[in-house]
């Protein structure tokens, strides 16, 4: 079993956190999305209960029955208003968990650049002690072959 270096630690422990930073935003993202449905399912219900208020308007209704109208109505702007707020919280829940998310990529992202500088730098060696060998070794036949 070889040896793990650090960097590679960090690495899969960076990659663990934007793992779990994307499902945030995964979560974040759909918990969204159900807010504005029922925002629209919400406004939906207050534009046809307007409609049977003006239809009743229209074939007459008693004054109790117009306040109850009006007193529904306002409790569904208030439900919508309250609604818009929720769908507001979950838009900054999504900009709050994509700043996590770009953070640890960005993470990520720089211990790879730190693996790849290292990688290079041990193939540079690798190549230089290479040439050094063949360049010994060939001296060394030129020196026998005298």
């Amino acid at each position: 079993m070889a040896l793990k270096s650090p960097i590679t630690t960090l690495i899969e422990i960076a990659e663990k956190e934007v793992d779990d930073a994307a499902k945030l935003l995964g979560k974040a993202i759909r918990a969204h999305e159900d807010t504005e449905k029922k925002l629209s399912l919400l406004q939906q219900y207050r534009d046809d209960y307007a409609q049977r208020l003006q239809d009743g308007a229209t074939k007459g209704l008693s004054a109790a029955q117009y306040t109850n109208f009006l007193s529904f109505l306002g409790k569904l702007d208030a439900a919508i208003e309250g609604q818009k707020q929720v769908v507001m919280d979950a838009q900054h829940r999504i900009i709050m968990a994509k700043t996590e998310w770009q953070s640890t990529e960005k993470k990520r992202l720089s211990y790879n650049t730190l693996q790849n500088r290292a990688h290079n730098l041990m193939q540079k060696k690798e190549a230089k002690r290479d040439q050094k060998q063949t360049d010994e070794m060939a001296a060394r036949a030129l020196f026998y072959k005298r």
